[in-house]
């Protein structure tokens, strides 16, 4: 047996570093996704991997607002029209941007109405 690690606890333990009030619990944190959870199950379905897919190669595997080069998981496709706004725009390539990682939060928190189809609406 031996004294707790912290400084100044009179503690015995038989095994570790510190004793139950001084060790370091480990926090479970919830991963918090930005992007919409309802739609998780869609973005795996075979007819949004062909859309994504066609995205990036019509876009050049650049980011379609600052034109840095993109590819994996930080080539992100962003719904002008929000999913949850009109659904069945969803696989639209019209409506799919080519974004960055940061150009992707940045348009995702825009709160301005953009026009970006006429001719749609």
């Amino acid at each position: 047996m031996k004294y707790c690690g912290y400084d100044g606890c009179q503690v015995k333990i038989e095994r570790g570093m510190y004793c139950n009030d001084h060790r370091k619990r480990k926090k479970s944190k919830a991963k918090k996704d930005i992007y919409h959870h309802e739609n998780k199950s869609f973005y795996r379905t075979k007819q949004w991997k062909d859309v994504a897919d066609f995205v990036y190669e019509r876009e050049g595997g650049c980011c379609q607002r600052c034109g840095k080069f993109v590819f994996g998981k930080q080539a992100h496709r962003h719904h002008v029209v929000p999913i949850r706004k009109n659904d069945k725009l969803k696989l639209d390539p019209n409506n799919i941007k080519l974004l960055c990682p940061i150009c992707h939060v940045i348009e995702e928190n825009e709160t301005d109405e953009k026009k970006i189809f006429p001719s749609y609406f």
